[in-house]
């Protein structure tokens, strides 16, 4: 069953951009890759630094703390394939972005 929740506007990020965005009660990441959606966890697993606010490269995140990537497609770290981070599935409506908070 799906859990979709409004979490922005396609208008919000541009290609290659990142946010950090409400769900309910968790905070995610959602980055604007090639003009798709994508969403994790917002939290990076090293120290807990803040995922959406880090620097977007291709497909990548990195942790603005300690420079962790973190693919934002899959959630998965390109460097240790064992550090990830949760994904979520993501729907655009019109101009809504909608996360599935039950998860990829």
């Amino acid at each position: 069953m799906s859990n979709l929740i409004k979490v922005a506007e396609t208008s919000d990020l541009k290609p290659g951009e990142g946010k950090t965005v409400v769900a309910g009660e968790r905070e995610l990441a959602l980055f604007n890759i090639d003009g798709k959606f994508h969403c994790i966890d917002n939290v990076c697993p090293h120290r807990g630094g803040p995922l959406g606010e880090g620097m977007v490269e291709g497909n990548h995140v990195v942790c603005p703390w300690h420079g962790w990537r973190f693919d934002c497609t899959t959630g998965v770290s390109p460097v240790i394939p064992t550090a990830k981070v949760d994904k979520f599935d993501v729907v655009v409506e019109g101009n809504d972005v909608k996360v599935n908070l039950n998860g990829a």
